[in-house]
């Protein structure tokens, strides 16, 4: 494809030179020519011609695909990687950035590699079969799923099966790792080869496990960066070389990001931090007079457009934990540098007027790094995008900033910092805790048939239970669902890395990065609730003719969650560290270090449908509250004072992400826009200011989802947040929409 417009040179005096120049460091890159912007939103521009042309197609094949049951069309013979497809257009002559996943819009990609059962069911599902030709080939390759279940020992496989251990990524793609995909456009694909073959040659002296492996992994780099040459030159594209100007420098990031999600469908495939880097070459061709604003927001938007098609293939199964069909391609805009300057540019806003543009849309999933010194412009924007499209997700910049150790990082999956291109994630899916509270009242055993889990807990017999009897058998049932769970995870990831290695991302990655293992819990604000239920007032379980708890009697009152009490808040910070503390004490792979969230995605409804009644007085099979929420009603002080107790929650005890999810009924923000702006931003600012992690907005009445869930046909672009991502509110199923439904929202601050 021709560039449309003149090929200018930025290297020749342009940019501002240093350690970038001579080593693989986008970061000094952007610290070196970031064009920070202090002002509003006046600027911005709406949809171009060729935009709203292009989008027109888009949203007609997406309601083929809403009507088709959510799946528009499967390639069912082609084994999806980097070359395995020719080029794919939306509609050619109106393309500014060209490249699709498969060959047509919206058609998914088998990626048996990861399973080929899964894909198989997934497949099956939509009344296809995959060809003889793919099957046969999995009776001589062996796969992720396949390798992980061989390895597993019978304490692993009882947890899973009864639901302690829950949506572990044995039988979907990890996800969570951010290629930097700013590295294409910045260096072009020769110069990172011959960075990577550097590297193998200094993986030298005696062999042990992990120099092989290390010598293998980037040996599988190299040729997946060759293979992103061969997928660009299909598009008539050579980026090889860096890119010289805006158009290019746009179109080289998102080959980049294309390769990886041609190639894997990990639960998570984000982008990363690439607007307050685009924004360094559109500056200069808008400075140059190359390009004018219409343009330049046309780049954007095809971007966007482009990231909001992308699709994988989920059996059925798969939307019972990650509801809605998401693909997490997450962008983090905004935030500070360390010396003092924004990283807000304009490129940061004309995302951002994407979701106007284009409309509102889960895809990206757009998050906010919010600090106190943000320019107010920029806040204010953010915070009117949200009451319009209750589409973006909030994050403690100066939080994460102080804690992780770089000004350069992305949002893994949902809420969980990564530095780019020097550190990656092992996902660990989550451990239920009430589960495990239940197990501790039973003596081990799992409260729905009986089943022995965790060996030497005591039976109870005290007809009322006891607050210091409970902790203590519940700590000990802690430490050994953190040794079962540790155990899982070195078996996947060590699995993953050699059946469904990720060599795209990886090649955009420093060689030998650091690694954080997520483990995360579910449930929190069930066990604090429950824990303060059996302290403050008089909790007798009744037992089934096997001892089994089936319910519980709750005599008197107690404080819940949410109400910015510390009698129970103080629990749930206690229970959060006793578990991440437990779960340090173990080996992990590769030697990742451990951290935690406490985070649910939509699979609290799961969660909650394989639990249980509690002893804080939820019944068996109801949901759990998303993420870090307090439980659906029972915060009954206000918006401030649920945002209080969620920010008490240590963010050093739960470094992959304290996930937050706050509705709010437009009324109670204010009369007007300007008054719900400025309520906004003074509630993040204040929120934030207590150290909390992050925040999902919903600026919606519950009246909006009730006629959505009755006529979907009528909200197609309808868009909520839910725990650390966002969605189309009408691709959710009904049980989850239903969840929804039923949280809190706060008509008062």
């Amino acid at each position: 494809m021709e560039n449309l417009v003149e090929r200018e040179s930025l290297n020749k005096g342009v940019l501002n030179k240093g350690v970038w120049n001579n080593t693989i460091n986008v970061h000094d890159f952007i610290v070196q020519n970031i064009k920070s912007y202090e002002g509003d939103a006046s600027f911005l521009v709406g949809p171009s011609d060729r935009t709203t042309k292009l989008w027109d197609v888009c949203k007609k094949s997406l309601l083929k695909e809403r009507e088709n049951d959510g799946c528009l069309a499967i390639d069912t013979e082609v084994i999806s990687n980097l070359t395995s497809f020719g080029p794919g257009y939306i509609q050619k002559e109106n393309e500014t950035i060209v490249g699709l996943q498969t060959d047509e819009l919206l058609k998914r990609a088998m990626k048996p590699f990861g399973g080929i059962q899964l894909v198989q069911s997934a497949v099956a599902e939509r009344g296809l079969k995959v060809s003889d030709r793919v099957v046969d080939i999995f009776n001589y390759a062996r796969n992720h799923n396949q390798a992980v279940f061989d390895a597993y020992d019978s304490e692993i496989k009882t947890y899973r099966s009864k639901h302690v251990l829950t949506g572990l990524p044995d039988n979907y793609a990890r996800g969570r790792i951010i290629g930097d995909f700013r590295r294409v456009a910045l260096y072009g694909i020769d110069r990172l080869i011959a960075e990577k073959k550097t590297d193998k040659v200094n993986v030298t002296g005696n062999m042990d496990d992990a120099k092989v492996r290390l010598r293998e992994e980037i040996a599988d780099q190299i040729n997946a960066l060759l293979d992103m040459k061969k997928m660009a030159l299909t598009y008539g594209i050579d980026i090889s070389k860096p890119a010289v100007n805006a158009h290019e420098a746009v179109q080289f990031t998102y080959l980049g990001y294309l390769s990886a999600v041609k190639e894997q469908d990990g639960a998570a495939m984000s982008l990363g931090n690439v607007s307050s880097f685009l924004d360094v070459y559109i500056q200069n061709d808008l400075e140059a007079g190359i390009i004018d604003e219409v343009l330049a927001q046309e780049y954007i938007d095809q971007f966007v457009m482009k990231l909001r098609v992308v699709r994988h293939l989920r059996p059925s199964a798969y939307d019972a934990i990650f509801g809605g069909d998401p693909t997490w391609v997450t962008e983090a805009i905004g935030g500070q540098l360390y010396d003092g300057r924004t990283k807000v540019t304009k490129t940061s806003f004309r995302f951002l007027q994407t979701l106007y543009n284009l409309g509102a849309s889960p895809e990206p999933n757009l998050t906010i790094l919010w600090s106190e010194k943000l320019p107010q412009g920029f806040k204010d924007f953010c915070a009117q995008v949200s009451i319009d499209t209750s589409s973006l997700q909030y994050e403690n910049d100066d939080l994460m900033r102080g804690n992780r150790g770089s000004d350069d990082y992305g949002i893994a999956c949902c809420v969980s910092y990564q530095q780019i291109g020097k550190t990656i994630q092992h996902f660990g899916a989550r451990a239920n805790l009430p589960k495990a509270l239940l197990m501790s009242l039973n003596g081990g055993r799992e409260e729905a048939q009986g089943v022995q889990v965790v060996n030497n807990i005591s039976e109870m017999d005290d007809e009322v239970l006891d607050y210091d009897t409970v902790m203590k058998s519940f700590k000990k049932t802690l430490a050994e669902v953190a040794r079962v769970y540790a155990k899982s995870m070195y078996i996947i990831h060590y699995m993953h890395d050699k059946y469904y290695y990720e060599r795209a991302q990886m090649a955009l990655i420093d060689s030998n990065p650091n690694i954080d293992i997520a483990y995360g819990a579910a449930g929190i604000s069930i066990i604090a609730d429950s824990l303060s239920a059996i302290k403050y007032a008089k909790v007798t379980p009744i037992r089934n003719e096997y001892g089994l708890t089936e319910d519980f009697n709750i005599e008197g009152d107690f404080p819940k969650f949410g109400n910015d009490d510390d009698r129970v808040d103080s629990i749930a910070q206690e229970v959060t560290k006793i578990f991440i503390d437990e779960l340090r004490k173990h080996k992990t792979y590769k030697n990742s270090t451990p951290t935690l969230s406490l985070l649910t995605i939509t699979s609290n409804v799961m969660y909650g449908s394989n639990t249980g009644a509690t002893p804080d007085g939820r019944k068996a099979g109801e949901a759990f509250a998303p993420g870090a929420n307090p439980m659906h009603g029972r915060d009954e002080n206000g918006a401030i004072a649920s945002l209080n107790s969620v920010s008490k929650l240590n963010y050093n005890d739960a470094q992959d992400g304290i996930s937050y999810t706050f509705t709010m009924v437009p009324k109670s923000l204010g009369n007007n826009l300007e008054e719900q702006v400025g309520n906004l931003t003074t509630t993040l600012d204040a929120y934030f200011g207590r150290n909390a992690h992050h925040l999902n907005v919903n600026i919606l009445n519950k009246e909006t989802l009730l006629d959505a869930y009755n006529h979907p046909e009528n909200y197609p672009q309808l868009t909520i947040r839910v725990s650390g991502y966002a969605v189309n509110f009408v691709r959710l199923s009904k049980a989850h929409q239903l969840e929804v439904i039923s949280r809190t929202f706060h008509d008062t601050m």
